[in-house]
């Protein structure tokens, strides 16, 4: 099969997308009307799109090693955009329930709401936190390996050896950023 088709197939998908990558247009072009957190998720959804629609005029010049290339930074960019959307939004919302606690008068005497002066869920901000490093090191930590695979020659025992290498020190910095994160979260 030519590289045509899944190009086209591309193309075709990436007009389909509008209703994604229109409304993403739209929030980022509103500015400060926005929050940050919506600001990023379009800013993640514009960074999908685009990498999808750069791919179409690599695959019709047939460079299998530089469309690679392209998916594997343009999803890790999306996902990092997706994860810090997905933080700021919490904090927005945590700030957000702080203010109307503060407004009705559900505040304890030290300052603190009185359901949350102890905190119970500290343990879950803490897993939470976890979590949000350790899976995209889950996803990426591959997507090195293959981006490895992919870019050089011939598939040799030594270039299998470089690409495990690889996905493990991906893995290795999410985990040990994940457990950072936790342990701050924690406190």
């Amino acid at each position: 099969m030519s590289h045509g088709v899944p190009a086209l197939g591309i193309a075709l998908l990436c007009g389909a997308g509008c209703v994604w990558y229109v409304p993403a247009v739209a929030d980022l072009r509103a500015g400060a009307d926005r929050p940050v957190s919506r600001r990023l998720g379009a800013a993640a959804v514009l960074t999908g799109w685009g990498t999808a629609a750069l791919a179409v005029p690599l695959l019709l010049l047939a460079t299998a090693r530089g469309t690679a290339v392209l998916a594997a930074a343009g999803a890790l960019a999306t996902l990092a955009l997706a994860v810090c959307s997905a933080v700021r939004r919490r904090n927005e919302q945590r700030e957000a329930a702080d203010r109307w606690a503060l407004l009705r008068g559900e505040r304890g005497p030290c300052g603190a709401t009185e359901a949350a002066a102890g905190r119970p869920d500290d343990g879950r901000r803490a897993e939470r936190a976890f979590l949000a490093w350790l899976v995209p090191g889950l996803v990426l930590a591959p997507c090195a390996g293959v981006a490895v695979l992919v870019t050089g020659g011939a598939l040799t025992a030594q270039r299998i050896a470089v690409a495990a290498g690889a996905a493990t020190v991906v893995e290795a910095l999410f985990l040990t950023t994940a457990a950072i994160r936790a342990g701050a979260a924690a406190r």
